[in-house]
């Protein structure tokens, strides 16, 4: 979660995520919103998102303000301990301004997923 919550961070191991800057940092110490670029090909915008944390066993985020193209874009990280290690589900929903065929738009979602999954992976282990 320590990775998950190093927003700042975000740029060296979300390959999409252009900068990522905390504009409230919450009551608790970990980020209430984000302001991020992004640029996955076919997506690129700026927003901000809106984060729920529950301890450092999930957390979840949605859109609280809008960019040109994102409409919507809600998701969650949550965190389990399996034998040793730690189990991430990673859940990511976008829903664009665009117009956009269905198909383009869960492939986009599934680059963002599995390259968010790879690099968060590769920074965890690499720390």
């Amino acid at each position: 979660m320590a990775v998950i919550s190093d927003f700042p961070a975000y740029p060296e191991w979300a390959g999409q995520v252009k900068s990522a800057e905390v504009v409230d940092p919450g009551d608790d110490g970990r980020a209430s919103r984000v302001r991020f670029v992004l640029d996955a090909g076919v997506i690129s915008d700026s927003y901000t998102l809106g984060y729920t944390w529950d301890d450092d066993s999930s957390v979840r985020w949605t859109v609280v303000e809008q960019g040109k193209m994102i409409a919507e874009l809600a998701g969650s990280y949550v965190l389990a301990e399996r034998d040793g290690s730690t189990e991430v589900t990673y859940e990511l929903a976008v829903d664009l301004k665009v117009p956009m065929i269905g198909m383009i738009r869960r492939k986009a979602e599934k680059v963002i997923v599995d390259t968010a999954l790879k690099g968060l992976k590769k920074r965890v282990e690499g720390r």
